[in-house]
């Protein structure tokens, strides 16, 4: 479907980067395009599926006509159930299957080009690093962040406001003592640090780190590189209260 003939990943490194641009695209699909995905999931259209390509990029579409086909099929119809489900349960729904579709893209993969026992290991530790789609759209491994840390969400939005500003200087200074409640400067030791590491972009669920810029989202409180949702230093100084792409594309559902 997606040109796997063309792009064959063969080694561990490139298997696990080729798994990185799925997940990114269809982690985009469920949050920041959730709209444009929603409306294109019509359920009076034929069986569809949720394919996630290696340059983060998504599209629903049909599956593939050969069969076998060229890498495992998605999970088919996801469009039918769409008005059946709550919005949030349906969207669950079709990310677990996203998960499942990944590990088996991936693992395709390592049996096509011979990964061995240590291969495998490696490449499944890799992914089970990252959080799953399901976790990132549910937000369970914002909950997971929290569980290991006992340091306050007003610690956590203080210590991303000074690191953040060590990179764009006062440039940045405004929106996040204003937007991510900076307040007070003081050193972060190292546990500070280790914490922050733990906290996961809402749109592409990779970790926190101390030269990117960060923004908060005022309604449902989710982390998100500046860069995943095109939101720079200089334009964040100028918005009263940020709501994320999803937030801002909710809307009541009949």
């Amino acid at each position: 479907m997606d040109g796997g003939a063309q792009y064959n990943p063969r080694t561990v490194e490139e298997v696990f980067r080729d798994f990185k641009g799925r997940r990114a695209g269809m982690i985009k699909a469920l949050t920041i395009d959730v709209e444009e995905f929603y409306q294109q999931c019509d359920p009076e259209k034929e069986n569809l599926c949720l394919y996630g390509f290696p340059s983060e990029q998504w599209e629903v579409n049909l599956p593939a006509e050969e069969v076998p086909p060229e890498l495992p099929e998605p999970a088919l119809g996801i469009n039918f159930a769409r008005d059946g489900m709550q919005e949030k349960d349906w969207l669950a729904l079709v990310a677990v299957h996203s998960d499942a579709w990944l590990l088996a893209v991936a693992f395709y993969f390592g049996a096509r080009f011979g990964f061995d026992k240590a291969d495998r290991k490696r490449l499944f530790n890799m992914i089970n690093d990252l959080p799953t789609i399901f976790e990132v759209v549910t937000g369970a491994e914002k909950k997971q962040v929290k569980d290991k840390s006992s340091v306050s969400n007003n610690s956590s939005k203080k210590s991303k406001s000074k690191s953040n500003s060590k990179v764009r200087g006062s440039e940045s200074q405004g929106k996040y003592s204003k937007g991510m409640q900076a307040k007070d400067e003081e050193g972060l030791d190292e546990e500070d640090e280790e914490e922050h590491g733990d906290t996961l972009c809402g749109a592409c669920g990779e970790n926190y780190a101390s030269d990117e810029f960060w923004i908060c989202c005022d309604v449902c409180e989710k982390w998100f590189h500046g860069k995943c949702v095109k939101i720079t230093p200089a334009r964040a100084e100028h918005i009263k209260q940020y709501k994320c792409p999803s937030c801002s594309n909710k809307r009541a559902r009949p």
